[in-house]
Formats: C-alpha cells, structure tokens, sequence
C-alpha cells in the first residue's frame, strides 16, 4: 500500500493498487455526515473506481440505507426480495446460494443499472471470501488499439436468465429451482453498448460480465469467442483490486465502471454481507447511442404460488 493522502475534510486516503482502491480512514460512515463529506467521498469514489472503509461497525441495515440516500437513490433489486425490515437491503448469504462468484457488474440486465453499490460485510469467514474488483476503465484504456475499434462498435444482449447449470454445476437442485423462481422470476433483456461513456468523467469504459448473453448481429459461436477476448483484458490482474474483508468493513464501488467477483473458497464457512445500490442513468456509447429495454418478461419455469 502507499502512503496516506489526508484531504481538506480529514479522510485519510491510502491507494491499495497502481490502477485503483482506496482504503479511506478518519470517518464513520452515517446519516449525519455533511453535504462537505460526502462531496468528497464521492470524488475519491471517481477517482479510484472501489474505496473501503474499516470497523464501521455502527451502521445497521437502516443506518446503512439512510448513509445511501446522502450518496444518490437508492434502489431494491429488481427480482430479489430486500431483507426484512428494510427497504433496500439486498442479502447475500452463503447458506442460501448468495456467494456471487463469477465476474460481473450489478444488474445489467436493466438499462439504467445502478451507478454505485454499497456493501456491508456482517459475518466473514476466518479464511476466504475476498473481493475483487476490475476498473473497466483502465482496461478499455489500456486495450490494444485494434480490440479498442473492435468493441467501440460491438453492442450486446444482457439478460438475468442463463444456463445455471452449466454456470454451477455441481449446485444442488434446489439452488437452480430458486434461481429461477427469484432472481430470473422476471426476465429482463437489455441492449447495451460495449463501451460505454462515464456521466461524470467522460471517460470510457467496457461493459461486459456475466450477464452478457450475446452480441448483437454476431452468432453465439462468435459471440463467445469474442467475449471471451474482450473479458480476458478487462479482469487481467493488473487491472484488479483485491480486498480481504473484516466484519464491519464497507466497500463502495463504481458500478459504472467496475466489475467485480467475490472468491468462493471458504467451503461451508459463513459469509454474510448485506448491499445497497444507488440508481443510475441509461448507459451511452461513444456513438451517442443509448441503451434500451427489449423485453421483460415472466419466466415459464418460475413456480407458481399455490
């Protein structure tokens, strides 16, 4: 890690890699805190794409959506109950399939995803269970400048419906079956473009993950293959920010220009983080052109109430 950066309003800011993240110390995070603060909070946020935030162990599920107010509006996932007694919370519980183990940004499969994300570790594991993040940005920056044309004209299918087993097949049969009876209860398809352009930095970035089922005007035999590519340079280790978590810690990100994972290797260990996210604008790409809705939809498979 560097050195500290104190800035005009006390933060201490210590970068944890040459491309992104930033712990950021000398505050508790809250309600109370002033219009000053979360100006500047939300300037490191820019800046370094990820920053975290250790021991904030005052926060609740309530104080943790009333904090997310001061930053934007917050926003329930579009398929997934929140978590009792709250508005917004979103839970992952490892006990219940939440272990979001592969590379994606937060719900693509809409247009206007959210713009940040902000998570709250409650129970962690003694060993495993990390986070890491990709800043899309420096990886679009960084792209040969070939696979740069390449994407700057690609646009691409998202949806929240995909082969689960295929994606975890050593899942067990009950874990598929909620699969598709809460998170693709609703399918959603989105048209994207591949890069896309930063509301507030104007820089441009890749977006790509999980959700990503094709690319417009390309087969899936080259849609994959292409993804493959692309999706190889934006998580390359150089662009990656990896954070070992404590119970209290908190994690702010970009999802504008981000993807993240969180590593599934602490076995029947419990991990618990509790997430809320800020709504965001319709993505645009370097053509001018903005994302679109394509359908919505009730899946088929979903169990019907009795």
């Amino acid at each position: 890690m560097g050195a500290d950066v104190t800035t005009d309003f006390g933060l201490k800011i210590r970068k944890i890699t040459g491309r992104g993240g930033a712990e950021v110390s000398g505050i508790n995070l809250g309600p109370d805190l002033q219009p000053a603060t979360i100006k500047a909070i939300r300037e490191q946020l820019l800046e370094h794409k990820v920053i975290f935030f250790r021991g904030q162990h005052q926060l609740t599920d309530q104080s943790q959506e009333a904090f997310a107010k001061l930053l934007g509006e917050p926003v329930a996932h579009p398929t997934v109950p929140t978590a009792e007694n709250t508005d917004y919370v979103l839970e992952l519980d490892s006990e219940f399939g939440g272990r979001a183990d592969t590379w994606h940004t937060d719900v693509t499969f809409v247009d206007a995803y959210p713009q940040a994300s902000i998570l709250r570790a409650l129970t962690v594991p003694e060993a495993g269970g990390d986070t890491i993040w990709s800043n899309t940005e420096a990886a679009y920056e960084h792209l040969p400048e070939v696979l740069k044309q390449l994407a700057n004209n690609l646009r691409a299918i998202h949806s929240n419906l995909y082969d689960y087993a295929a994606r975890r097949p050593k899942a067990p049969a009950e874990d598929a079956q909620r699969y598709a009876d809460v998170f693709a209860s609703t399918i959603y398809e989105t048209e994207h473009p591949v890069v896309r352009v930063h509301p507030e930095t104007g820089k441009p970035s890749l977006l790509l993950g999980h959700f990503l089922q094709r690319f417009v005007g390309l087969s899936s035999h080259d849609s994959k293959l292409i993804f493959e590519l692309l999706q190889s340079h934006a998580i390359l280790e150089e662009n990656t920010i990896r954070w070992r978590w404590q119970e209290g810690d908190v994690a702010i990100w970009d999802n504008r220009a981000t993807q993240h994972k969180a590593i599934n290797d602490y076995g029947t260990q419990h991990r618990v983080v509790h997430r809320v996210t800020i709504a965001g604008d319709v993505p645009v790409g370097l053509d001018g052109q903005r994302s679109k809705t394509l359908s919505v939809r009730e899946n088929p498979a979903k169990k019907q109430a009795a």
